[in-house]
């Protein structure tokens, strides 16, 4: 049986690249001047939504069995962005 994070290791490029889009909104932003306080992940864990645990959006995955939580490679590379205050691919 594959482990929940080997299921989205293969689709973990669409939310890194969700991440980048809307941290390189939120850096124009900044560089119009106005004042951002911070950002927010909204969905730190897949969870059960709409009667369905298929929607996995979270950073880190839950076994739906053994509630077993794997993070996501998207969850390093967001850690790394906040960790260096770096975007990398920014200028895509």
């Amino acid at each position: 049986m594959r482990r929940p994070a080997d299921r989205h290791r293969e689709r973990h490029r669409h939310r890194i690249d969700y991440y980048r889009t809307a941290l390189s909104a939120v850096t124009a932003t900044l560089d119009d001047g106005l004042d951002v306080r911070g950002y927010l992940a909204w969905s730190a864990l897949d969870n059960y939504e709409w009667g369905s645990y298929k929607p996995t959006f979270g950073l880190i995955a839950v076994d739906p069995d053994t509630f077993e939580r794997t993070p996501k490679p998207s969850v390093a590379w967001l850690g790394n962005v906040g960790r260096t205050r770096v975007l990398p691919g920014a200028d895509r």
